[in-house]
Order: structure tokens, then sequence, then C-alpha cells
């Protein structure tokens, strides 16, 4: 990527997201229409408002003043309400939405906020299993319960925690991220490095009793974004715990899992058992990009490379394919990050710009022009 390209991108991204704060005043992105730009929006932050609130965190630390003062600010106070929401999905607002602004702007109100979600989040883990349940109050209450875990959640939670525990000086939440991150390991990652999306557990023993994945082709196929959020999170993991071998040695295996079979000039389809022609996924490939460029700098050093060399190509693929405008005669509105797929099964958001895509490939293009740390997301 050269100096002049990654400005043009950036700009793209400040463009978008100008666009986006006109457009949404306070209220939060969830999916974008892509033909218009028009974003479908949520009054709660659903479980991908955080990640908004994230995109102005780093615009804001890297000195791209982009949306109006206080507006990052003001979501994060917004978000205090669902401390109490018994849901898994804490994690993905609380650690982007919260943690975010007091890691890079050392804001203390996110640092409160933050702090309240983790403690609200670490009073659901089950010790019998070592994992935070998706709860009562999640997306996916229809079918899931505090009996299921996904590896989803473990992106937000493990961070979250982690990163509580020394601003709240309150150890034992490091202990619940560590065995959670454990726990997840156990109950997701297959023999092989790929990943089943979720479990079911005896509440009472903490005993497995089934895997599945329950958004993807069907309950033993890898859903591309189960597989993209599991080595974003033990990557991170990873670096929370290095003496924890287990989970750098789990984030390796499933990155070699993806980068075995994710097309090298192409985003991954929504399924890797989906059929040719099946739905692309940009975001899914974005999440792993962000995952492998968190990893690299913590694998072996005869993998380290392989590792940011894929997480590098992933990014470029996805600018120069899916970041409009993708041509000279593109009629739609910049910095849009199309081809989401967010779930085929209903028909939803099949082919559009998604709030954590559009995130993680923000955050990646960042880590990659030097501009933020990998290890301070």
């Amino acid at each position: 990527m050269t100096q002049r390209s990654v400005e043009a991108e950036l700009d793209l991204f400040d463009r978008r997201i100008r666009s986006s704060a006109a457009q949404l005043g306070e209220r939060w992105p969830h999916t974008a229409d892509p033909a218009t730009g028009v974003w479908t929006t949520t009054e709660d932050g659903d479980w991908t408002g955080g990640y908004w609130s994230g995109m102005l965190a780093i615009a804001q630390a890297t000195g791209r003043e982009v949306v109006p003062p206080g507006l990052r600010a003001r979501l994060t106070g917004k978000l205090r309400r669902r401390a109490a929401d018994d849901t898994v999905s804490r994690g993905f607002l609380f650690y982007y939405g919260a943690a975010l602004g007091a890691i890079l702007l050392a804001d203390q109100t996110a640092a409160e906020v933050a702090c309240e979600g983790a403690r609200a989040l670490a009073g659901t883990f089950n010790p019998r299993a070592r994992v935070i349940p998706v709860g009562a109050r999640s997306e996916e209450e229809h079918s899931m319960g505090p009996q299921h875990v996904t590896i989803d959640g473990l992106v937000g939670t493990l961070p979250l925690l982690t990163w509580a525990a020394g601003a709240s000086g309150e150890p034992e939440l490091r202990e619940v991220a560590k065995q959670d991150a454990l726990g997840h390991i156990a109950f997701c990652l297959r023999e092989d490095g790929s990943v089943s999306q979720s479990a079911e557990f005896d509440p009472r023993s903490g005993e497995l009793l089934r895997r599945y994945t329950h958004k993807g082709l069907h309950a033993n196929s890898t859903w591309a974004r189960a597989q993209a959020w599991a080595i974003l999170a033990f990557a991170v993991g990873a670096r929370c715990f290095p003496e924890e071998r287990e989970i750098l040695r789990a984030a390796c295996r499933a990155a070699a899992w993806w980068i075995a079979r994710a097309s090298g000039d192409d985003i991954v389809a929504w399924d890797f058992d989906a059929p040719a022609g099946s739905f692309r996924d940009s975001s899914a490939s974005a999440i792993a990009a962000a995952g492998l460029l968190k990893l690299a700098p913590l694998a072996p050093p005869d993998e380290a490379a392989r590792l940011r060399e894929a997480g590098q190509r992933t990014v470029e693929t996805l600018v120069s394919r899916y970041l409009t405008p993708v041509g000279p005669d593109d009629a739609r509105g910049p910095g849009m990050l199309i081809e989401g797929c967010y779930n085929p099964h209903v028909g939803r958001a099949t082919r559009h710009e998604l709030i954590w895509g559009s995130y993680y490939l923000y955050e990646a293009v960042n880590v990659l022009t030097g501009r933020l740390a990998a290890d301070r997301l």
C-alpha cells in the first residue's frame, strides 16, 4: 500500500463518517443500503452500535476530526442504560463503544461506563462451564439462552474484561476473561482448526452437550464470520494472556485454517461450505484481516510474516474492490464497504454495508499505516 493510496482510502473513510454523522444524529448505524448509503439505525445500539463510536474514537485519536465535537462522548453516555441487559453482546457495546474512548483518548467518563459494563458481564460467568453464556436477552434469544455460548461474544468480552481489570483494580475480571477464552477454545475450536460458531452445555455440570453453527449453511458448516471472530478473539487473548500458550496456539490454528481456504485475490463467501456463486461477506474478511494483523507480532517468526502478508493482502482487496467508489463511474457515496452479508437465511442485508465490517477495515488501515499500534486495540 503506497502512501498516496493510503491517504486516498482514509479520505474515503472521512467522507463516509461525515455523511453518516449528518444522517444519524445520535442514533447508531446498523446496516446501510448499498445503492443509497442510507443507514438502518437502532435507538439502543443493538449489538453493533459500539462500532460506530469506535470509529469515531479512532478518527479522533489519529487527528482526523470528522464529526461534531462531543458526539462520541454523548453516544458513550447513552450506553450506560445497557449495562443491565442480560446479553453477551454487551461486550461489543462496552469495549468498542466505551473502552476504546478510554484507551485511545483518556476519556474518564468512557472508562467508568466501560467498567460498569465489564462488571455486569463478569457477573454472568458460569464457572463450571468456564464461559460467559449468550444470556437471556441476546439477539439470538429465540434459539439460544444461558446454556449456550457463541464465539462472536468473546470478541468483546475478552478485551473489555481484561482492560477493565487494570483500569478498575479488580484482577478477578482478568481471571474471568482468561477462563472465558479457554472455555471457548474447548467448546468451539474443532480439531482441524475450523470453528463451530456455537455450543450448548449443561449449566449445572458445565459439560459440553453439542457444537453447532446456527448462522451458517448448516449445523456442521464453518460460517465465515465465526472463523474470523475466532482469529480476532484468540489473537487478543494471546496478547492479554501470554502465559497461556494454548490461546496463541488456538489463534494460529484458526488463522492457518482461514488462510488455507480463503481466496488469495478476493473476499470469502458467507460460509466456507456455501456453493459457488453464493453471497460473499466483506465483513468476515475485514474481521479476519484485523485479527491477522493483531496475531502476526505474537506468532512464531516463521509464521509472523505469512500472517501479516495475508492480513495486508485482504485489506488491499477490500479497499480496491469493495470500498466505494470502486470505479471511475461509480455514482454511490464514497467510503462504503459493500458486499457485507448479514443473514442470508432471512434475506437480511445480504449485499450491504455493515457497520462492524466498516469498523474493522478502518482499524486495519490505520494499523497498516502505523497510525495505530495493533496492540492498543
